[in-house]
């Protein structure tokens, strides 16, 4: 997690399944971003994954070599970095073991998003500033997957993210030499098939944007002004690439491209087909750019995110437990950390991962009321919050695990897999939420407001409440002993009428 002070540089790292990209920027005042540096490597890392399942040993040592380099860049700039994996990684069997590899040899922190994440953030890229009543549709084809996302303004309305990308394509066909006519037939109906998959939007626009260097490479053929072509001329360029041979074809784009060129015209002619899009015109923001704008908001609102809010408390909703009890435990919960901030010394970007914990804390319940912590924890590691990434999710997961019952010690099962960093904000957020939890234990709400004092040795604290806390107090007692524990301060909570919960001493 980041560190309390903003980043003064921000780095994005993309592992596609065709390449490897990398784009460093510093923002400014005006909240964009300047791009001091970019690279692209044409890695390859989906290269047999969609055949064989697997990353072979020469691909991996090609990924480790360029994110290594990648690595030490960041860290000359100092930069805060968010390394995502798309579709090659997201199935290949191995791809655990690589981002545990990369991670300990690059330390580099890479993370294999979902598909609807990856459009997510594709849209946020191309679409950032768009006016907000504006409606947009765009395409990304990537090596191992098709992510096509329509919005309004730059929030997207539908995401989708089809399996069938210019590398997976290729490979199934054998299609990087020559393209005999039988052969685009039979890839047109493969690539036609995974489409047919998804509904005809109405409410699509009909023009979109394209936003990968595949669709830059097929619209810069296709069209006549090298940035917009129609649907009549994408199908024309799949047929006239088909028909080149394989020396035409590297002599217009580089080997690497020239390779995969004709199932990226034919996925877009596909997909424009499905869609019934007129026109789409290329675009060079993208994934990284999304990243970028994702990692810039979080850095300059500390205090979280009303959209990460919402989709909590939909989700909550979905399961039917008590959202006046979970929105109450997550204002409590947020009001601590706010005023005990000297105590926790967490850094902002922990308090959104609070909120979220303590909003689906007891989504478990649906499952089973007695073993409910555990069943939430799940939930939550499985869920779609698209806003967080799939560590961040883990740990709101952790966090909301041990709301109750087992405290959250760092030798306890529930803690495997995270970082000492990670454990120690775990520990210290699941107290914060089961204070606050302990505060609503009745699920009335009767606590109106509280008055926090810290100190070297107590945080003391005054509830203002509308009706008894006799329950609240009780169960708050018990929970100090753990506050003790994790805070090395004693916890003396006292009603508006004198009644007092506080910790003992933990023998």
């Amino acid at each position: 997690m980041a560190t309390e002070r903003r980043f003064k540089v921000l780095a994005a790292i993309d592992v596609g399944s065709n390449a490897v990209r990398l784009k460093v920027a510093q923002p400014l005042s005006d909240n964009s971003l300047e791009t001091l540096h970019e690279e692209r490597d044409p890695v390859r890392p989906g290269e047999g994954v969609f055949t064989t399942g697997r990353l072979d040993q020469e691909v991996v040592e090609r990924l480790l070599s360029t994110l290594r380099r990648y690595g030490a860049l960041c860290r000359r700039y100092h930069a805060r970095i968010r390394a995502v994996a798309t579709s090659a990684l997201r199935e290949a069997s191995n791809g655990g073991e690589i981002v545990r590899r990369i991670r300990d040899s690059a330390g580099v922190p890479v993370e294999i998003i979902s598909g609807r994440e990856e459009a997510r953030l594709i849209c946020l890229g191309v679409l950032h500033g768009a006016p907000a009543d504006a409606r947009g549709t765009v395409i990304d084809i990537g090596g191992g997957s098709t992510e096509v996302i329509t919005a309004l303004g730059e929030r997207p309305t539908t995401l989708w993210s089809v399996p069938v990308g210019a590398v997976r394509l290729t490979e199934v066909f054998s299609s990087s030499a020559t393209v005999t006519e039988r052969k685009l037939a039979l890839m047109r109906a493969f690539a036609r098939e995974a489409f047919d998959s998804l509904p005809r939007d109405a409410t699509l626009s009909k023009r979109a944007l394209g936003s990968s260097g595949t669709i830059n490479a097929v619209v810069g053929y296709a069209g006549r002004d090298g940035k917009g072509a129609t649907r009549e001329e994408v199908a024309r360029a799949a047929e006239e690439l088909a028909a080149m041979s394989v020396h035409e074809r590297r002599h217009r784009f580089d080997a690497r491209r020239a390779e995969i060129i004709v199932a990226g015209a034919v996925i877009l002619d596909c997909a424009m087909h499905h869609f019934r899009l007129s026109t789409v015109q290329a675009v060079n923001r993208g994934l990284r750019d999304g990243i970028l704008v994702d990692l810039l908001r979080r850095n300059r609102d500390m205090g979280g995110d009303e959209s990460l809010a919402d989709g909590a408390l939909t989700m909550a909703r979905r399961f039917g437990i008590d959202c006046r009890h979970a929105e109450k435990v997550a204002r409590l919960a947020l009001d601590l950390f706010d005023r005990t901030r000297s105590v926790h010394r967490l850094p902002p970007p922990a308090r959104p991962l609070l909120e979220v914990a303590a909003l689906l804390h007891d989504i478990g319940s649906a499952i089973s009321p007695q073993a409910h912590h555990k069943h939430s924890c799940y939930l939550i590691q499985n869920a779609d919050l698209p806003v967080l990434s799939t560590r961040e999710r883990d740990i709101c997961a952790r966090i909301a695990r041990f709301h109750r019952r087992s405290a959250p010690d760092r030798a306890h099962p529930g803690m495997k897999g995270l970082t000492v960093r990670e454990t120690m904000m775990v520990r210290k957020l699941s107290t914060l939420l089961r204070i606050a939890d302990a505060l609503d234990r009745s699920h009335h709400q009767p606590v109106r407001s509280m008055e926090v004092s810290a100190g070297r040795r107590a945080v003391s604290i005054q509830l203002r409440h509308r009706a008894a806390v006799d329950l609240e107090l009780w169960d708050v007692e018990r929970e100090a002993v753990l506050f003790h524990r994790v805070f090395g301060r004693r916890l003396d909570v006292q009603g508006k009428n004198g009644e007092r919960g506080r910790s003992r001493r933990s023998r």
